[in-house]
């Protein structure tokens, strides 16, 4: 159908000329990897961020220009858009609770009315693959949402191409998670009968290059295509190639029709970092059959030799950067859904009540440098340092109200970032050798940062300075902190003095897991050796 026929503007150019790029979810897993391709491609890039500041430890953060705003704001959006050529919709409202679906619908409106208003030549989403012949009532709600969305764009004035992906493979994204941690752990997994629905895989490289080349779409071109890797398999094919891609004995696979998605969402929450609210809609998902009807797509980015990647070479290249350590991106990168975005308050009375403090500080026989390294390098596989049953308890009463509790780990096992979440805390800001500041993602009723600093005095000693706070969030808030006060000697000072006594370069007892404390360097080094024994 023509873009005349539509009424749409007819002045997207197919000349490889670079454009202005807008891109909203930067923060996101597909945002993130998206950004530097279109760099890479020599185009302009604008990100539209609920908070620019988490851009800021990113290599291509210097070449991009952030504004700040959301997709449910009129304002916010307009001004985002204002010059862009095209406009790249990577968000969408996943955990976000029951009303996802209308968060959906009204900021995808917002959005095509405001590129229309804006001028933009093309609006590019990423959306789901949907199964043929299922009327869209019938699909789950996350797929009807991504279809509802797709359709909304499609019937606007601006000129559209939606991309329908089904499973996404790449290093740090929330099916390869799944997909990675059910296969590890479980050698004999009872599993839901889903394991059996087929699907298409596609490669995130080979989602980024779809992405990238429908900038230069033909003005004519609005319409959906459906994108995916050369390989058809059901989740059950899947899990037993990538224990053979990851070198792991054969898994034996029981399906028992019983489970229903959510009871499915559960279990993949308690075996995956994955918690129940995203895991629910992606299983969910997994009861339909997805396969691509057609690849129209190649006769506007065709593909190069060898391209889309088979799924054991997608598999491969995701096994082999997380081994490395060289994941860019991760499912976690985005926020956790109603978590709080605002810095630390500099006001104690900043809200009208009350900012407990828990402060220690302790003398370190060691220099900033060495000291900073341990801060650094706390949570995922090298812990909390301090009474790791009390953390695993925490952890696990998190993912029991529907929490992140402590399995989401770390994006890079030696090096920290804005953003990067770890555990059940989220990075706020990080300064080199000075500070370390976390905020809380655990479901609590108020607000909580943990903020760690390396202090030189300028006479060769060094302090380290660690500070836990809380904004209580009415009388149930005063009581969570009263009530879990007197283990912060235990918990928080034990935590003080074994960063101390690892950073001088001693054992020291309470690792999150019960293992033995070494010096900062072999502590990275049997942490990274451990990590890579596991996978």
């Amino acid at each position: 159908m023509s873009a005349t026929a539509n009424g749409k503007a007819n002045d997207v150019h197919r000349h490889q000329e670079p454009l202005h790029c807008l891109v909203t979810g930067a923060s996101g897993y597909v945002g993130g990897r998206l950004v530097p391709e279109l760099l890479h491609a020599g185009h302009r890039v604008r990100c539209l961020v609920r908070t620019p500041r988490k851009l800021r430890d990113h290599p291509w953060a210097p070449q991009v220009e952030s504004v700040r705003g959301d997709v449910t704001d009129a304002e916010s959006v307009a001004a985002a858009l204002r010059g862009i050529d095209v406009a790249y919709y990577l968000v969408h409202a996943l955990g976000t609770g029951p009303d996802f679906e209308e968060t959906d619908r009204r900021a995808a409106r917002i959005f095509a009315e405001q590129a229309h208003a804006a001028g933009v030549n093309r609006i590019v989403y990423l959306g789901g693959l949907t199964p043929h012949g299922v009327p869209e009532r019938s699909l789950s709600p996350h797929l009807r949402s991504r279809a509802e969305v797709g359709r909304i764009f499609l019937d606007a004035p601006v000129p559209t191409a939606v991309l329908r992906a089904a499973v996404v493979i790449g290093s740090g994204s929330a099916s390869f998670e799944m997909l990675r941690y059910l296969t590890e752990r479980l050698p004999v997994m009872v599993t839901p009968s889903w394991v059996h629905t087929r699907t298409q895989p596609i490669g995130v490289r080979d989602v980024l290059r779809y992405l990238v080349g429908s900038a230069h779409l033909p003005a004519d071109v609005d319409r959906a295509f459906d994108i995916g890797g050369p390989d058809v398999l059901t989740y059950r094919d899947m899990m037993c190639r990538y224990a053979a891609v990851a070198g792991l004995p054969q898994r034996v696979i029981v399906p028992v029709p019983l489970l229903t998605p959510r009871l499915s969402s559960h279990w993949v929450g308690l075996v995956t970092p994955v918690p129940a609210s995203i895991a629910r809609p992606l299983t969910e998902s997994l009861r339909h059959e997805v396969v691509c009807r057609e690849h129209d797509i190649a006769r506007h980015v065709p593909d190069l030799p060898g391209r889309p990647l088979p799924f054991d070479d997608a598999l491969a290249l995701a096994v082999r950067r997380v081994r490395d350590a060289q994941v860019s991106t991760r499912w976690s990168s985005a926020a956790v859904p109603g978590a709080p975005s605002d810095p630390l308050p500099t006001d104690p009375d900043w809200a009208g009540g009350s900012l407990y403090e828990d402060v220690r500080e302790i003398a370190v026989g060691a220099s900033p440098e060495a000291l900073w390294k341990v801060v650094e390098g706390i949570g995922g596989d090298n812990g909390w340092y301090s009474f790791p049953l009390a953390w695993a308890v925490r952890g696990w009463l998190d993912r029991f109200v529907g929490g992140v509790g402590l399995r989401r780990g770390r994006r890079d096992a030696d090096r920290l970032r804005i953003g990067d979440s770890l555990d059940f805390w989220r990075v706020e800001e990080i300064e080199p050798v000075r500070l370390l500041r976390l905020r809380a993602e655990m479901r609590l009723p108020g607000l909580a940062w943990l903020e760690m600093r390396v202090e030189a005095d300028g006479e060769g000693r060094t302090r380290y300075r660690q500070r836990a706070l809380f904004h209580p969030r009415g009388l149930l808030g005063h009581a969570y902190w009263w009530s879990v006060s007197p283990f912060h000697a235990v918990v928080f000072g034990g935590m003080a003095r074994n960063i101390a006594h690892a950073a001088a370069g001693g054992p020291s007892a309470g690792a999150s897991r019960g293992r033995r404390r070494w010096s900062p360097s072999e502590c990275i080094r049997r942490a990274g050796a451990l990590r890579r024994m596991r996978q």
